[in-house]
């Protein structure tokens, strides 16, 4: 029973693992010059995930980028490009009950002890994507997502399209006050 409880804890913890965010951007930039966008094709199809998965991003992408006010356009003012990184870690969960003796009702002595010990893996990735200006070809804006996904997951898109929200939740950059 006890294992059983460890094991849901830790499911439900991979399963709602947060997706950490991050975004750098040339502050000489003014973003509001920005309205439309296209997908850098040669940068996308080197990435290597199954095509399935690349339009999931694209098509989260759109979705948001939309939100924005932002066209999709065949003379572009930005590029978008994406690249994923990703990380398997071991696991290994030693639930060790240790060995031992005592004495139990009447006197008599029992032995008890034992080892249980499970290994799994956890995929952590990371997604990047970069906003090109499409006349100086400068980078200009990159957001990264970093967190669990599972390969098997029923909700894959669900998932997907969380890690491009939280990254775009950053773009455009605030304007500074200098």
């Amino acid at each position: 029973m006890r294992r059983l409880y460890f094991l849901s804890i830790l499911l439900l913890t991979v399963s709602c693992s947060s997706i950490r965010v991050f975004a750098d951007h040339d502050g000489s930039v003014d973003f509001s010059n920005y309205s439309s966008y296209a997908f850098f094709k040669p940068g996308i199809e080197e990435v290597e995930i199954s095509d399935l998965d690349k339009r999931r991003i694209l098509k989260a992408i759109e979705q948001q980028m939309e939100t924005k006010g932002m066209q999709i356009s065949s003379a572009p003012d930005i590029l978008i490009n994406i690249a994923v990184k990703a990380t398997d870690r071991v696991v290994v969960n030693n639930n060790n009950l240790g060995w031992g003796w005592g004495w139990g009702w009447g006197w008599n002595p029992w032995f008890w002890g034992g080892n249980n010990n499970t290994i799994s893996t956890q995929t952590r990735g990371e997604l990047f994507i970069d906003f090109v200006d499409a006349k100086t070809k400068l980078l200009v804006w990159q957001g990264k997502g970093y967190g669990g996904i599972n390969e098997y997951s029923k909700n894959r898109d669900e998932r997907i399209q969380t890690f491009v929200t939280e990254i775009l939740k950053n773009y455009p950059p605030e304007k500074s006050e200098e």
